[in-house]
């Protein structure tokens, strides 16, 4: 018999250890951490204790990012409220930047939008200015935000040139894609390819919204 018959016999055969109790003190294993021999009990129960850390450690973990998904939310949901309230673009504009760099603390922004007409005075405003053929391309492709390297993304954003990483968050409505959001950080990890983008994707539906209510009326 090889090892792997062993083993299939004791997993057939439970009650063996059940007709051979003794044998439970007497066979002896060796101690994985390099010390003495150890009982088949004592390595059962060093084997429970590990795996009753590991199930902490990630019970801890995801209740870290539970608490850290309860603040975003609670964030987005201050800032749906505070757009909900503007009344005209200007507010809308005043309030999305406030929220952004201060509850959200992002230290830069920047928002681009075509398709919709600009209020009276505000056609000069950088929110506006035409976009280039390749920002347009680049927004049409664009069905999910993008998060990475800002290197990257210089040419479709109007951010400071401290900028590290980024994330462009696509503003889309009934008529098709209006605009581009951008959350620039100097921190080169803030933003990184591989991160979650449910909450970008939510904050574009808010602030798609109330551009669209704000900007047609």
């Amino acid at each position: 018999m090889d090892a792997r018959d062993v083993a299939g016999y004791l997993k057939s055969h439970p009650e063996f250890f059940e007709n051979h109790a003794d044998l439970l003190a007497q066979v002896l294993i060796p101690d994985q951490h390099g010390g003495h021999a150890i009982s088949i009990t004592e390595r059962q129960l060093g084997t429970l204790r590990e795996r009753t850390k590991k199930l902490e450690s990630k019970l801890a973990e995801l209740l870290h990012f539970g608490e850290e998904n309860d603040a975003i939310g609670e964030k987005l949901h201050r800032l749906g409220v505070a757009l909900v309230a503007a009344e005209d673009f200007a507010a809308l504009l005043a309030a999305l930047y406030y929220h952004l760099g201060n509850d959200f603390a992002v230290p830069h922004c920047s928002l681009r939008l075509w398709g919709l007409d600009a209020p009276p005075g505000d056609e000069g405003r950088p929110e506006f200015a035409a976009p280039e053929a390749q920002t347009l391309s680049f927004a049409a492709g664009l069905k999910h935000p993008h998060c990475g390297p800002s290197a990257k993304l210089e040419e479709f954003l109007d951010l400071a040139p401290t900028v590290r990483s980024a994330a462009v968050v696509p503003l889309q409505c009934r008529t098709g894609t209006i605009g581009l959001l951008a959350l620039g950080s100097e921190e080169l990890h803030r933003f990184y390819p591989e991160m979650g983008t449910l909450f970008l994707s939510r904050l574009g539906d808010l602030v798609s919204s109330a551009l669209w209510r704000t900007l047609r009326e």
